[in-house]
């Protein structure tokens, strides 16, 4: 609910390029993006798939194009859905061309795998011809041969300087509509890598460590990696990867840029862990108010605190409060303020009914305001 301007980020200062209907980088929120795991050739599964990860608050997102088959599953894909969709090129340069012509929004190619410069210019030459923007994608496990002999192994500078030499190619070509990520699965190295060329360039930057892990491990080390960038001002998309469903990639993106009050969506849910003093049952209570909450994208901060120590203090910097009491009488805030008691029975209906109708509130404030 409250503010804190002492805490704000301060963000590089990124050129600004499109990436279909969606703004990256210069004064733009920072996009969140995830990837699909469907056959791109299932036509029916890649479109549900991308319509769920649209639901979850995905602003991009991407779609392997493996093949022919698969690049020409894209002109059914891109118009039944709302979001714009990122190509993503492996080795094959004519699969980044006919994406190109199908409706792509962006092309992501790995410049280490897809061949010479002369191929990688008909790629530039097909997103100018059909308006793609590109990611020129750069990974630890992918760096072309003369800089691993150069540097002897995966390290920032060779990742930097890999970023830089298809920057340039890019530039030769007239072609500036593009973001750069320098992505591992080391850490260190992948924030290391992120500083240096932030610090070289003022394209936008996609951030990721890629192969993170599983969905508890994952979300650990990419909250690490890309809160530690994202709190330095570094960044203007974001993708989370995690070996489980593309949707939790969408909800740990999204918690990573609200924790740094970099972007607001949905119900924030601030609760305690709960001890032998609470006076309810708070881990069952935020379980099945999370759950209940999930539709609602209307920015709102909700504190559940099982009992009166911390519960008011809470209570005063969200927008909806409940501190347990004793005598299983509890007490409700709104806007910090002391608003009524409930009893046990149907605090999750009642926090739910109080969060929706603040929702509808915020919703009809913003629509008379515009």
């Amino acid at each position: 609910m409250h503010d804190h301007p002492s805490y704000k980020i301060t963000r590089r200062k990124s050129r600004q390029i499109t990436v279909g209907s969606v703004l990256v980088g210069g004064d733009a929120p920072i996009a969140v993006q995830s990837m699909t795991n469907t056959l791109t050739t299932d036509i029916d599964a890649t479109i549900a798939q991308i319509k769920a990860l649209e639901e979850a608050g995905a602003d991009i997102v991407r779609v392997s194009v493996p093949d022919e088959e698969s690049s020409a599953a894209l002109k059914y894909i891109i118009p039944a859905v709302s979001v714009p969709i990122v190509a993503d090129i492996h080795f094959h340069y004519q699969r980044g061309i006919e994406a190109a012509k199908n409706g792509a929004a962006c092309l992501r190619i790995n410049p280490g795998n897809i061949g010479s410069e002369a191929r990688v210019r008909e790629v530039i030459q097909a997103a100018k011809d059909y308006g793609c923007s590109m990611r020129i994608g750069v990974n630890a496990g992918s760096l072309e041969k003369h800089l691993l002999e150069k540097y002897k192994e995966p390290c920032p500078e060779a990742m930097v300087e890999s970023a830089l030499e298809h920057a340039k190619i890019l530039e030769d070509n007239d072609f500036f509509n593009f973001k750069i990520s320098v992505k591992a699965s080391n850490i260190f190295l992948a924030v290391a890598a992120y500083r240096g060329l932030a610090a070289k360039c003022d394209y936008p930057l996609h951030l990721g460590i890629t192969e993170a892990g599983g969905l508890t491990t994952g979300t650990v080390k990419s909250a690490l990696g890309l809160g530690t960038l994202l709190w330095e001002g570094i960044g203007d998309t974001i993708r989370v990867s995690l070996s489980a469903d593309p949707a939790e990639e969408i909800k740990v993106g999204w918690e990573i840029l609200k924790s740094l009050d970099l972007r607001r969506r949905g119900v924030t849910v601030i609760s305690c862990p709960s001890c032998a003093r609470q006076q309810f049952q708070v881990i069952k209570t935020v379980e099945d108010l999370e759950k209940r909450v999930a539709h609602i994208k209307t920015p709102i901060t909700v504190s559940v605190i099982g009992c009166v120590v911390n519960g008011p203090g809470e209570a005063l910097m969200t927008d909806i409060g409940l501190a347990g009491g004793g005598n299983h009488t509890h007490q409700m805030y709104v806007n910090g303020l002391q608003d009524h008691r409930i009893k046990d029975i149907n605090i999750v209906d009642h926090l739910v009914d109080l969060i929706e109708k603040r929702a509808a509130q915020i919703e009809a404030a913003s629509e008379s305001a515009a």
